[in-house]
C-alpha cells in the first residue's frame, strides 16, 4: 500500500538532494550530449532544442513516477548510449539518427510491456545488485578526494564542513557542504556565469530508417542503454529496498522516448548514480519519505528543460572540483550501504566481490560498459558457487 501523498514530507534536505542530483547529471555528461548531437550534424539551435526536450522528458517522468509510486524514481538520459553515439553517428544524417532513436526506444518499450526485463531483474540476487551499484559509485567517491589536487582550499573546506556537519547536524550535512563550497568558490572568483539564449523551441525531425543504421547503431545503442543504464537503475532501486514493478517503469520511459525522439529526446532511462543521491539517509531518516527528493529533481529537470539553451552555461559555471566533491560526499552513505548489503551474506560474498571489481574496473567489451559485465560476471559466479557439491 502506497503511503499518502502529503507536502509535510517535503523537507529542505530533500530539495537540495534533488538539485544536487540534477546538477551532477548535467555537469557529468552534458558535454557528451553536445558531442553526440554534433556528430549527428545538429546545429547549435537544434542542440539547445535537444536539451530542452530532454529536460522536459526527464522532468515529467521523474515527477510523475515518483509521486505515483511514492518512491524516489529518477530518470535520466543514457550517458553510455550518448557516448556510443559520439563514435557511431559521424557520416549518418540527422534523420537517420532520429530513426535510430525511434527504433531503440521502440525496442525498450517492447521489453517493458512484455515483462522480459522484469523477469531478468527479479532473478538477480540482491547482493550482486548492491555490489554492482557500489562499483558504479566507487569512482564518484574517489573523485571527491582526488579533487583535493584540483583545488585544495575548495575541496578541503567542503570535506571539513561535511565531517563537522555529519557529527553535529547529520541531516543537513550535504546542504551545509554545498553552501560552504559555493562560498569558497565565490571568494576565489571561479564561478563564471555567461549570458546565453535561454528558451529554445525543439524542432521536429522526420525519422529515416535504413537497415545499416538500425543494425549498426540502433541495436548496439539499445543493448548499451538497457545494460549500462536501465539495469543499474533498477538495481539501485532494489539495493535501497524499493521493490517496484519493473515493467511499467521501463514501458513508460521507453514510450516517452519513443514519442519525443523526433524532437531530440533520444532516450529516457531509469537513473542509477543520480538516483542514489535522492535515496540516502541524508535526505530523510524515513525511507518512505525520500520520494520528495526525486520529485524536487523532477521540478529542477523541468526548469532545466525550459531554459535548455542556457543550461550548459549555467551548470558549467561551477568549478569541476566543487561538482566532484559534492557528488562524492553525497554518495558516501550510499556506497557504504551498498557494500554492507553486498558483503552481508557469506554465501554470496565472493560473487558480490567479483561483481564489484568488474564494475569498478570500467572495462568495456563489445561496446558494452562495465556495469553489464559486472552483473554477468557476478551471476555466473553465483551460479557456479551454488552448484551442489558431490
Amino acid at each position: 500500500m502506497r503511503p499518502p501523498l502529503t507536502l509535510r514530507h517535503l523537507t529542505f534536505p530533500a530539495v537540495v538532494a534533488g538539485f544536487v542530483a540534477v546538477l551532477v547529471g548535467y555537469t557529468s555528461s552534458a558535454a557528451i550530449i553536445f558531442q553526440a548531437a554534433e556528430a549527428a550534424g545538429a546545429s547549435a539551435a537544434q542542440i539547445g532544442g535537444w536539451l530542452t526536450m530532454l529536460g522536459l522528458a526527464m522532468g515529467v517522468t521523474t515527477l510523475g513516477l515518483s509521486l505515483w509510486y511514492r518512491t524516489p524514481v529518477l530518470t535520466a538520459w543514457s550517458t553510455p548510449g550518448a557516448a556510443l553515439l559520439v563514435t557511431s553517428l559521424p557520416g549518418t544524417s540527422l534523420s537517420e539518427a532520429v530513426g535510430v532513436f525511434v527504433f531503440a526506444s521502440a525496442l525498450i518499450f517492447i521489453c517493458g510491456i512484455t515483462g522480459l526485463f522484469a523477469r531478468l531483474m527479479n532473478a538477480i540476487p540482491q547482493a550482486i545488485s548492491a555490489a554492482m551499484l557500489a562499483g558504479i559509485l566507487l569512482r564518484f567517491g574517489m573523485d571527491a578526494f582526488a579533487s583535493l589536487q584540483l583545488n585544495f582550499a575548495l575541496s578541503g573546506t567542503m570535506c571539513l564542513v561535511y565531517l563537522l556537519a555529519r557529527r553535529l547536524v547529520p541531516r543537513y550535512a550535504i546542504v551545509l557542504t554545498l553552501l560552504g563550497g559555493l562560498a569558497v568558490a565565490a571568494l576565489q572568483g571561479i564561478v563564471h556565469v555567461t549570458h546565453t539564449q535561454s528558451l529554445v523551441m525543439p524542432q521536429f525531425i522526420a525519422p529515416h530508417f535504413t537497415l545499416s543504421s538500425l543494425l549498426g547503431i540502433g541495436i548496439p545503442f539499445f543493448v548499451v542503454t538497457m545494460a549500462s543504464q536501465n539495469a543499474p537503475g533498477i538495481a539501485t532501486l532494489k539495493a535501497h529496498g524499493y521493490t517496484l514493478p519493473v515493467s511499467p517503469l521501463i514501458a513508460w520511459t521507453g514510450l516517452t522516448a519513443l514519442l519525443l525522439a523526433p524532437f531530440g529526446g533520444f532516450t529516457v532511462c531509469i537513473a542509477a548514480i543520480t538516483a542514489a543521491i535522492c535515496m540516502g539517509p541524508e535526505v530523510h531518516s524515513d525511507a518512505q519519505r525520500r520520494y520528495w527528493a526525486a520529485a524536487a529533481a523532477g521540478v529542477f529537470y523541468l526548469l532545466a528543460g525550459i531554459f535548455g539553451g542556457a543550461i550548459g552555461g549555467m551548470f558549467t559555471a561551477l568549478p569541476l572540483a566543487l561538482i566532484h566533491t559534492i557528488a562524492g560526499l553525497a554518495l558516501l552513505g550510499t556506497i557504504a550501504g551498498s557494500l554492507q548489503r553486498a558483503l552481508n551474506e557469506e554465501k554470496q560474498r565472493d560473487a558480490a566481490v567479483i561483481t564489484f571489481l568488474i564494475t569498478a574496473s570500467g572495462v568495456t567489451l563489445l561496446g558494452v560498459g562495465a556495469a553489464f559485465w559486472g552483473l554477468i560476471g557476478g551471476v555466473i559466479a553465483h551460479l557456479i558457487f551454488s552448484l551442489p557439491k558431490r
